[in-house]
């Protein structure tokens, strides 16, 4: 597969598993106008369009595995560790304020509030 009958003007007209008397050119699966072609006729989705419909799969997949300790981020290339780490960041609601700590926390001395009456 595919096999693919012409029109007189040399446009695909229809795609066969098996050859046929009308229909002996042989098309790659990957060809641009076949796939073209598919999707002008059949809404067939692109490969690439069907493959990202997997990535939600994928994501929970690698979630339950780092999750149950199958797996650590370490394993992953260092490729797989910046897209997952892109992932989780864009999970994260957008209102989420961020803290970092500077480097006053350290310095504070709060011993001297010890001495303040509870006022609860």
């Amino acid at each position: 597969m595919p096999y693919v009958r012409r029109d007189l003007m040399g446009r695909i007209e229809s795609v066969h598993r098996t050859s046929a008397a009308d229909a002996v050119e042989y098309l790659d699966a990957a060809d641009p106008e076949l796939k073209r072609f598919l999707q002008e006729e059949f809404g067939a989705p692109a490969p690439a369009a069907a493959g990202l419909q997997l990535l939600p799969v994928f994501e929970e997949v690698l979630q339950v595995l780092l999750a149950k300790g199958l797996v650590t981020v370490e394993e992953l290339s260092e490729n797989a560790r910046a897209a997952w780490t892109h992932v989780l960041e864009a999970r994260q609601p957008p209102d989420v304020t961020r803290f970092s700590a500077s480097g006053f926390v350290e310095i504070i001395d709060d011993s001297a509030f010890g001495g303040l009456p509870d006022t609860r």
